[in-house]
């Protein structure tokens, strides 16, 4: 068999041609065997970050990196600061999540690549879990991805440009900003009403919309918060956003983490005229945050979205193939198989586990928790006139690991101070000594002011 190879020139328009030449491959640019000389070249090596590398940054990291963290050695450590349920093993997965898993490796169908928006029977399951009649759902309306902070990306980057704002609770999860300023896109902090249960203040939500404004951010349930909205809050919502011609980016990631007596809609099941992306997965009412599943749901019922959003968010995907294939050829095992009883379960004991540390703190001078309704967290005001030996919530929670070696996630990580974050999810007997010794610690250093000094005096 005669030995050919192919020179291939490419022409002005990008057109491969292709001759017999000889036994080698050569490649023609631009006319020209050989590229053209350079004008110039770098005199020494000068490798800079990106301005995106630059302008990431996570609040919490930045805080928390920058913290004196040294536990009293006398007192083992109790960590109330991090948002993973598997952290003490008492929180354990379902065995029908466990099996679901077995079987997808066992059958070796899900080791290769899967379409950078999820495998279509995956997509289905999801769409099937998730559709009702008020927001129903097909696969096409399901994104998959790796984890539920992926499909907030997602849903930031498809509708948001560089010098767009967009709306984020105040408190609220930090990597809204993280992603957002790494972007090029304003972060517009609107507040969150702890007297009201962190209701959304609606009046200062909507002064700070303006033509630039391209996505509202809503949690709920909330993240530090625990806090649920009401069904009539929620329309509230969605009224100011479909006045505004705003999008909606409804992180739900808690949404079936709800307390019994709650009721927990879905934004999209209220809205009939704002479009609305669904950030969700199976990190935290499955227990397996590292498995790194999550999904988008898109909810646009009236075609505002139209197809251009949708196919701005599967060029997206192909950016990197997200979404773990092992995973999902698990996933409608999961969703289908899981029983109501470890839902159950786990809702008891963060409710349980809430209550105690609501009903503890609330006794404490200086401190104000708020009790929350859902999710894995609850916030607690400190009362720093009370503290003076205190500059901020930073500096006490860092005392408060030096000392009693409990260490609570302060507020100012979501740029909210004065308050602290506690991680409900530890077991019951960890959660009663924290609290004793967070109020052992309190009683340190608490100091009435003046006023309640004239009050004893009377």
């Amino acid at each position: 068999m005669e030995n050919k190879s192919y020179l291939v020139k490419m022409n002005g328009n990008g057109v491969l041609g292709k001759t017999v030449h000889g036994s080698f491959h050569h490649v023609s640019v631009n006319g020209s065997l050989y590229p053209a000389k350079t004008k110039s070249r770098r005199q020494r090596w000068e490798v800079k970050p990106s301005e995106m590398a630059n302008n990431t940054l996570n609040p919490i990291r930045a805080i928390v990196d920058g913290m004196k963290l040294s536990p009293n050695p006398d007192k083992p450590m109790i960590a109330l600061s991090i948002g993973d349920p598997t952290v003490f093993g008492n929180l354990p997965t379902d065995e029908a999540v466990l099996q679901a898993m077995r079987d997808a490796v066992d059958s070796q169908k899900f080791n290769g690549y899967a379409p950078s928006v999820g495998y279509l029977k995956s997509r289905e399951a999801v769409a099937n879990f998730y559709s009702c009649s008020q927001a129903p759902l097909e696969a096409d309306d399901v994104i998959l991805t790796s984890g539920c902070s992926q499909a907030i990306d997602l849903a930031i980057s498809v509708l948001c440009n560089p010098g767009d704002n967009i709306l984020v609770p105040c408190p609220g999860f930090s990597l809204y900003k993280t992603l957002a300023v790494s972007m090029g896109i304003e972060v517009k902090l609107y507040n969150l009403l702890p007297e009201k249960s962190w209701e959304i203040d609606l009046q200062h939500l909507e002064s700070l919309i303006d033509e630039r404004t391209s996505c509202l951010i809503v949690t709920n349930p909330s993240n530090p918060c625990g806090s649920v909205f009401t069904k009539e809050h929620l329309q509230k919502i969605i009224k100011v956003a479909s006045r505004h011609c705003v999008p909606i980016l409804a992180d739900e990631i808690y949404g079936d983490m709800v307390f019994p007596g709650c009721d927990c809609p879905s934004m999209a099941s209220l809205s009939s005229d704002v479009p609305i992306l669904s950030c969700g997965g199976l990190a935290k009412r499955w227990l397996v945050p590292g498995w790194r599943m999550g999904w988008i749901l898109i909810h646009d019922r009236n075609d505002v979205f139209g197809s251009e959003i949708r196919q701005g968010l599967m060029k997206l995907t192909q950016r990197i193939l997200g979404a773990c294939s092992i995973v999902q050829g698990a996933l409608e095992s999961i969703l289908n198989n899981t029983p109501q009883s470890f839902y159950n379960s786990t809702i008891r004991f963060l409710k349980s586990n809430s209550e105690i540390c609501f009903s503890e703190l609330s006794t404490v001078p200086g401190l104000n928790p708020v009790m929350p309704s859902g999710a894995m967290y609850l916030m607690v005001g400190i009362d720093m006139d009370h503290f003076p030996d205190f500059k901020n919530d930073v500096d006490f929670t860092e005392r408060l690991v030096t000392e009693q070696s409990v260490f609570c996630l302060p507020a100012s990580a979501f740029e909210y101070p004065n308050f602290f974050r506690i991680v409900v999810t530890v077991p019951e007997e960890m959660m009663v000594e924290a609290c004793a010794r967070i109020r052992e610690f309190c009683q340190r250093y608490y100091r009435p002011s003046s006023c309640d000094s004239n009050d004893l005096d009377q």
